[in-house]
Formats: structure tokens, C-alpha cells, sequence
């Protein structure tokens, strides 16, 4: 049987998460008051994802996410229905850039192991019925290397880094697997760990590693999770500086990880930060392989509704080109739009402009 590649990622893109509507909201906090059934909360959130799948194609975007609408965070949802991992409220948030987060994080209390009733699985199979044969359906998750984050690991079960790195490895495998066999052809691994090995005000020697070693291992974690994935499943990579109610965690550009990862990574395409100053230059791109990955600059950024301006969006994606050739770039926004339900701070219709807005520009770009 001839296998379809997916030629993703796609001229236009988005990264996935987008602003949980009031209806959704609502929902949330009925069904914690006990106001209406799991089922209930279900149905609605379905209703909702159905119509904003039909928006996303509305307005010209080729591969189509379910919002993260069934989720509270990015991430942990992901890694806590995972065997050997729960969800746990602690003593403080995450710092972003003055604002603390909402405290929930998660930890490893066991050996970790794929789960095969995961309900983002199931979840999916119901996302992809809905966009049918009109769309790409994309399914995003935490990459692999968030479980490295500090906090996380429990050195009591592991206290050999690689057995913990195995076990990783083998978890994620065993999910692209289910997502692969579910019919997902496009998969996105965030990545925010990887991005804060670039940051200078991150101190890493408290792991025991040389941040040099702890790329070296965020490499081989991730390569080492797509060794053997089918040829016509897309994965990319998102590296993020933090997301949270149009706040940022860190800063710093892409130069200390672009040697290893930029030049070694088995993606099919990187999503990049390039929305304001903090993220450094293009310079970094020049470590991407000319018949390497795609690169899909974040030039517009998620975090407020005011549309960039056009010519300097293609300036930029001019410049970008003089390190990676145009056919092998895309733009989309930095991140999502709301990597937690609590969402950015913009309004719904600035959202949907902004992304018919990138789909017009990449149409003049690229034709």
C-alpha cells in the first residue's frame, strides 16, 4: 500500500492552543460545582471544538487543531495520564516575567510507561472524525523533555538519569504509536525545556550536568523517541520561552542549542520563537541543514490581538531566508493562543484575524 506523505508543516501555520471560549468556561465551573455530568461537559466541548474546526478552515488553514479545548494545561494534562505520573497542586507557580502561575505541576511517583487507554487517544479519534477528510488533523504534546524539568524525576525510582531517559524513550514511542495507529499523520512535541537551556538566567548545575550534557541528552532523548517512526507521520518541534496570560518565563536566542539540536534533530520541522527582540537573531538557522527541516517562524506574536505589520513580516522572512531557503520556511504565530485555559490576553476575533491574517500574508509570499 502506497504510503501519503503529509507536506507539513504547512506556508501558514498555528502552533495549536486557542482561546477557550466563555462557553467552555462556564462548563468547566458547572461541572466542578457539580451542576452538570462529565458527559454533559463532553458534549459541549465537543459542540465547541466542531466550530472551530470549521472556522480554521473558514479562514484558510490547512492543518487544523481541536484548540487543546479539552485540556488545562499544555502539558500536564499529557504527562499525568501517563502510567507512573500524577498531577499534584504545589507550594508555588511558575515565575513568568513578575506574574506567578497557577499553581499545578506533576511528578513521578513510579516507573513510567505509556498508557493505552490515554484519553488524549481517544480524544483524538473524536477530533479527527470531525475534521474528516477536509483538513490535516494536528494532535500537540509536551515533548519527551519536559519530564527533565526539575521537580519531576524521583530520584528514589531513578537515580541513573539514562534508565530514567530509557524509560522516557520507550513512553513516547509507545504514544506515537497510538496516535500513529488512531490516524494521526501530524504530530507537534513542545518543547519549553529545550528553549531554557538557552536561557542565561536558568541555572542548570544543580542537575548534576554541564548544560552542554543536558542538550547532548535533550538530543538523544527526543531522536531516540523517533527512531523507527513511520515514514508519512510529520513531527515537529515548538520550542517555547513560556506562554501564560500573554506572559513569558524566559528570554535568551536559539545560539547555544543550534550546534547540537538545530543540526542533529530528526524533525520534519521546527516552530520558532521570532515575535520581539528577546529571541535573538536568524543567525542560529544556519545550523539547519539545507535539506533539513522546515522552519516556521513565529513572527506574529499570540500574545495581544494588534496585526504586525506586512512589510516587515516579509522583510523578516527575507532575512531568515539568506539561513534556510524560502521553500523550507512557513510563519505562524510564536505560540499558541492560550497554552492554558486561562488563556492570552486578546479577544476571540483578534485571534481569528490574526490567523487569517497569516494565511493572506503567506499566500504573497509564497503564491
Amino acid at each position: 500500500m502506497t504510503k501519503t506523505l503529509v507536506q507539513a508543516p504547512f506556508r501558514a501555520d498555528h502552533v495549536g492552543s486557542l482561546l477557550r471560549p466563555e462557553r467552555i468556561h462556564q462548563a468547566r465551573k458547572d461541572f466542578q460545582e457539580g451542576a452538570i455530568t462529565n458527559d454533559e461537559l463532553y458534549n459541549i466541548e465537543t459542540e465547541e471544538i466542531t466550530r472551530i474546526v470549521d472556522k480554521q478552515l473558514e479562514i484558510g488553514l490547512k492543518a487544523v487543531t481541536d484548540g487543546e479545548f479539552r485540556r488545562r494545561f499544555w502539558h500536564t494534562d499529557f504527562m499525568e495520564h501517563l502510567n507512573g505520573v500524577e498531577g499534584y497542586v504545589p507550594d508555588h507557580g511558575f515565575a513568568f516575567n513578575g506574574e506567578e502561575t497557577e499553581k499545578y505541576d506533576v511528578r513521578v511517583i513510579g516507573k513510567v510507561s505509556f498508557n493505552p487507554n490515554h484519553p488524549h487517544v481517544k480524544e483524538f479519534i473524536a477530533f479527527k472524525e470531525i475534521v474528516g477528510d477536509r483538513a490535516i488533523a494536528k494532535q500537540t504534546i509536551p515533548s519527551p523533555n519536559q519530564f527533565f524539568n526539575a521537580g519531576i524525576r524521583n530520584l528514589e525510582i531513578y537515580p541513573d538519569i539514562e534508565e530514567y531517559a530509557n524509560d522516557i524513550i520507550q513512553t513516547y514511542r509507545d504514544a506515537i504509536k497510538a496516535f500513529y495507529d488512531a490516524g494521526c499523520r501530524y504530530l507537534q512535541l513542545d518543547d519549553v525545556y529545550i528553549a531554557g537551556l538557552n536561557a542565561p538566567e536558568i541555572p542548570f548545575n544543580d542537575s548534576g550536568y554541564s548544560r552542554e550534557e543536558l542538550i547532548e541528552l535533550a538530543l538523544r532523548v527526543v531522536n531516540g523517541v523517533l527512531e523507527g517512526k513511520p515514514e508519512d507521520l510529520t513531527v515537529t518541534t515548538h520550542l517555547c520561552r513560556g506562554n501564560y496570560r500573554s506572559n513569558w518565563a524566559f528570554e535568551g536566542s536559539y545560539a547555544k542549542i543550534a550546534p547540537t539540536l538545530f543540526a542533529n534533530e530528526k524533525v520534519d520541522g521546527f516552530f520558532l520563537e521570532y515575535d520581539d527582540d528577546r529571541s535573538g537573531d536568524f543567525k542560529p538557522l544556519d545550523y539547519i541543514p539545507n535539506d533539513g527541516p522546515r522552519v516556521v517562524l513565529g513572527v506574529f506574536t499570540s500574545k495581544n490581538g494588534t496585526l504586525e505589520d506586512k512589510e516587515n513580516i516579509k522583510a523578516r522572512v527575507e532575512e531568515a531566508s539568506q539561513y534556510v531557503p524560502l521553500e523550507n520556511l512557513c510563519i505562524s504565530p510564536q505560540c499558541g493562543f492560550a497554552s492554558t485555559h486561562h488563556g492570552n490576553i486578546l479577544t476571540e476575533d483578534e485571534q481569528w484575524q490574526k490567523l487569517k491574517y497569516i494565511v493572506d500574508i503567506s499566500k504573497e509570499i509564497w503564491g
